[in-house]
């Protein structure tokens, strides 16, 4: 496996800086060594643990899987013409089995959702021709055909989602790998603390900011919440936070990491694809979202903090900025790599292997993060093994998006949400809102936002006329926040199993404090100026004020605490107002504005005393 592993990363540094391969056979090597390493170190049930040792059968299937995909290359001139020719039974034989090693993998790496997906679309394509619906009936396809569309065309197991994968999205996944092993999160840490360890709710506000930053690293929301949590909610509860806010705010802030640029999760680079665009439009397009994310997650921590008389942490606790970043300012010099050569037109491809290089670089500085010759080993098989659920989650994403489009499933979709619609927009983004939300329950981002952005994407932009990139990432966001909305929020019960507390209540906490996630993306789409569409200085400068102050607003109300513990009356006005400052329009957002400063006024001339946490209370 170390052997694999190491192949698999050297392959991609090698074809990264050299060139990659024609996309199929790229996508080929990727692909079957990932589904040789799976069968190998992922058991067949669940919950067994370290393998002790490995079964016969998955050393069989871990050979016959790597060989479906390695067809590919061994055969690519014959495949190609057996497009017109026809395939013989030996590729009809392989194209089966390697759409089933692709599932099994998937299930042993991912879960049971997405492979039920994949299977209902399979079966979808199979008895179309059996439903009685008009809208979803369609002529139907044989095995013979199926398999083979969805094996050796490029719109299926080794489409878009793959090919991106092999490309670069490994390479971003390994550099977040090398950052970890050289110490820069916990660097993250410290530098999140000595800034604003200090404020109000100070241990909470350094755990959404540190979390943040190795979300970055990461583009796991579980895996984020996991690794930092350990550090960030102990201190958080230490502070006098509620168990359910400490696992909460960590969750909303690693969910958070996979829209945070530059490093953004997978999903992002297959949006660079399907929008049309270079990473770097993505990159920029996504940073004022993003900001707004992080400040709704501060302003919540900051409401919860003054409701429950929360302080800073005294500073003989905090580490010493200008003694950090004279220390170890230098680990900050990776991401700047990153930003500097994508911001002047690098490809992800080149960016991802410079900002390798600067952070290997980087970690021989100090004895303690040099590695060795035998950790630089261990360094390449992580990089693999963190990309092995990625790849099986997007080849299992391939398969749902190549069901689609021989069916001509998508433009069914895009009529039914219109027809349901009935021509509302709000509507239309409401029912597209809980499809991302329900798909996210179950399947990773990475593969959600494939299905969504096949499906549903262009019934928004085709219909209603809205801008790509805005639209792209409305479905993009609804994807990831489904890790901390109710009842399946993974990364909720993550962060609730290390802090001690109910799960579900940590789940609603989340909500409360990640509420900008739910509204930015409505507010990007009624004024795209927010990811940089059409945008002009006054009008965005105008767009990201009333923004920031609806999110105060419902943030505000839903956690009872604006200048003072608010009336229910109170928080039914500020909720109304942050709502209504959302919306770009001059007469709305006035509104709004004048009764939040009605609110304020109301507050301010009430006694302190009164406040429920108020010592005398």
């Amino acid at each position: 496996m170390t052997l694999m592993g190491v192949s698999l990363t050297g392959f991609h540094l090698y074809t990264g800086y050299f060139g990659t391969l024609p996309s199929q056979q790229q996508g080929a090597v990727h692909l079957g060594l990932a589904l040789g390493m799976i069968f190998i170190l992922f058991p067949a049930t669940r919950g067994s643990g370290s393998r002790a040792r490995v079964p016969w059968y998955d050393v069989i299937l871990a050979f016959a899987a790597t060989f479906t995909a390695y067809y590919k290359i061994l055969f690519y001139e014959e495949v190609l013409r057996a497009r017109v020719t026809g395939y013989s039974s030996l590729d009809l034989a392989t194209a089966l089995l390697g759409v089933l090693f692709v599932l099994e993998a998937t299930r042993r790496t991912v879960g049971v959702p997405i492979v039920i997906m994949a299977a209902l679309a399979i079966g979808y394509a199979l008895f179309g021709n059996h439903i009685p619906s008009q809208m979803l009936s369609h002529p139907g396809f044989s095995l013979g055909e199926v398999s083979p569309y969805l094996w050796f065309r490029e719109s299926g197991v080794f489409g878009t989602p793959l090919q991106i994968s092999a490309r670069f999205i490994f390479l971003f996944l390994f550099f977040g790998v090398v950052l970890m092993h050289t110490g820069v999160g916990r660097f993250f840490n410290d530098l999140a603390f000595a800034v604003t360890g200090r404020f109000t709710g100070g241990a909470g506000k350094a755990a959404v900011m540190a979390s943040s930053f190795q979300g970055m690293i990461s583009g796991s929301s579980i895996g984020n919440t996991v690794a930092s949590g350990s550090f960030t909610i102990p201190m958080m509860k230490n502070a006098r936070f509620k168990p359910e806010v400490a696992g909460a705010a960590e969750a909303s802030a690693s969910t958070g990491g996979q829209i945070m640029p530059p490093l953004m999760g997978a999903a992002a680079f297959i949006m660079v694809e399907y929008v049309g665009v270079s990473y770097r439009e993505i990159m920029f397009s996504a940073l004022i979202p993003a900001l707004l994310y992080f400040a709704g997650i501060f302003i919540g921590v900051h409401f919860e903090a003054k409701r429950h008389r929360i302080l800073g942490l005294p500073k003989d606790q905090l580490p010493s900025k200008r003694k950090l970043m004279l220390e170890k300012g230098y680990m900050l010099l990776p991401l700047l790599v990153i930003v500097t050569t994508i911001s002047l037109g690098f490809t992800a491809q080149r960016a991802a292997l410079l900002g390798i290089a600067c952070a290997f670089a980087v970690g021989m500085i100090r004895k303690e993060t040099r590695p060795s010759l035998v950790g630089l080993v261990k360094i390449f098989e992580q990089g693999a093994r963190v990309a092995l659920p990625v790849i099986a989650a997007v080849a299992s994403a391939g398969i749902i998006a190549g069901v689609v489009g021989m069916t001509g499933l998508g433009s069914k979709f895009a009529a039914g949400i219109i027809s349901l619609a009935d021509g509302v927009l709000i509507l239309a983004l409401l029912f597209t809102m809980v499809a991302c939300i329900v798909l996210g329950m179950g399947l990773p981002t990475t593969a959600n936002y494939v299905v969504t952005a096949t499906i549903a994407a262009p019934a928004l932009i085709n219909e209603f006329g809205l801008p790509p990139m805005a639209v792209h990432l409305f479905v993009f966001y609804f994807g990831i926040i489904a890790d901390i909305t109710p009842p399946v929020c993974l990364a909720a019960f993550a962060g609730a199993g290390i802090a001690g507390a109910n799960p579900m209540k940590t789940g609603f906490t989340a909500v409360k404090l990640a509420i900008g996630a739910f509204i930015i993306p409505y507010a990007f789409i009624y004024n795209p100026m927010l990811v940089m569409v059409d945008a002009t200085l006054l009008g965005l400068l105008a767009a990201v004020l009333f923004s920031l102050l609806g999110i105060m607003g419902v943030s505000s109300a839903l956690i009872g605490h604006f200048v003072r513990d608010s009336l229910p009356w109170e928080r039914l006005v500020l909720l109304a107002a942050g709502l209504a400052m959302v919306v770009p329009e001059p007469l709305t957002s006035g509104i709004g504005l004048l009764a939040m400063a009605l609110v304020a006024w109301c507050q301010s001339r009430r006694p302190a005393h009164q406040d429920l946490a108020s010592p005398t209370a």
